[in-house]
């Protein structure tokens, strides 16, 4: 183990530190420098230092280069650099991993890639270019959103045109069995909707068929805290949050790559509320195709770090590359690159 004071390592039994003299299990104090509203955590070091001590085993931790979200490799405690310095992580979890090797992996990915006539067989005629397993760290940011929007009843519109198209196919009717055809002046039903569509557009049809309603929805969205797997960033993904526990290291199987991440807590919040805002806009536009007025508001809540165990296959077909990425806990696609619908 290490001293929580003076970093250096030491035995597991010992009492003391043979280097500063600190008696071990005593609590250090940690200094709280200024932090954002709202935010009660301590800054546990600067933006500025080349080394910090764990804030829970007191193990040194040398951030490296653009790295934000650290995890200790002695204990698991994760610390995450804010605008005002360092500080620990205030949630931090983990999935257990279910899918262990790439032999349970597989018929997963032919369940996957084989679905549909037109990808028959696609598994076993394309070239496996690899499967790999890490744990990647999400950022998962609660979000509550209310989304107001204004559109166009499509059913009203469509019987006010029909309605006109009806009344001119009438009218029509009437006048042409009034005065003879020759007159030109006789229309039928056919040309009296399409006089009716023409004049309902012309006209502004549908100005007062607008209807309004409100969209709230709550999120726990996974922004993904490694900037070299942003393509692989879930859009409309949840993981299942009540299968997490508290993370520990020593349940991770040897040999399995624990991430950290390079994205800071603050950037996380903001991306997520940016992708929930667009999640809500594809949700109404969905549902009504005439939408003429969007707007959402969002409630961000405190961010919990989550490390997942994530599968990473590769597959070539026809000179077409394909990326799959699986959620070792679950078994679910978490995305696909490459690979047609």
């Amino acid at each position: 183990m290490y001293c929580a004071k003076c970093g250096a390592q030491i035995a597991d039994d010992s009492e003391f530190c043979p280097k500063c003299g600190y008696k071990i299990g005593t609590p250090v104090t940690q200094v709280q420098t200024s932090s954002q509203p709202g935010d009660s955590r301590p800054v546990i070091a600067s933006n500025q230092v080349q080394e910090l001590k764990c804030p829970s085993c007191g193990a040194p931790i040398k951030p490296q280069l653009g790295e934000m979200i650290i995890t200790c490799e002695y204990c698991g405690a994760s610390i995450t650099l804010n605008n005002d310095g360092w500080k620990s992580m205030s949630k931090h979890t983990m999935l257990p991993l279910k899918i262990p090797t790439s032999d349970s992996l597989v018929p997963i990915l032919k369940d996957y890639m084989d679905r549909g006539l037109l990808r028959k067989h696609l598994e076993e005629e394309s070239k496996n270019e690899g499967m790999n397993l890490a744990y990647i760290p999400y950022v998962i940011v609660p979000v509550s959103a209310r989304t107001q929007y204004t559109y166009v009843s499509e059913a009203s519109e469509v019987g006010s045109i029909a309605g006109t198209a009806m009344l001119m196919g009438l009218m029509g009717g009437a006048m042409g069995g009034g005065r003879g055809r020759g007159m030109g002046m006789g229309i039928g039903m056919m040309d009296g909707a399409m006089m009716g569509g023409m004049m309902m557009g012309g006209m502004g049809g549908g100005r007062g068929n607008l209807r309004s309603n409100t969209l709230d929805q709550n999120y726990n969205y996974p922004v993904v805290a490694v900037k070299g797997l942003l393509s692989y960033q879930p859009k409309d993904y949840s993981f299942d949050l009540t299968s997490r526990v508290v993370f520990d290291v020593s349940k991770i199987p040897k040999g399995i790559k624990v991430l950290n991440g390079d994205i800071s807590e603050d950037s996380a919040k903001y991306q997520a509320k940016t992708f929930v805002d667009q999640l809500q806009s594809d949700k109404v536009h969905q549902r009504y195709h005439m939408v003429q007025k969007i707007s959402t508001q969002d409630d961000v809540g405190d961010a919990e770090l989550l490390h997942v165990p994530v599968w990473f296959a590769k597959f070539v077909h026809k000179n077409n590359a394909i990326s799959l990425v699986i959620d070792g806990n679950s078994g679910r696609i978490i995305n696909s690159i490459g690979l047609e619908k």
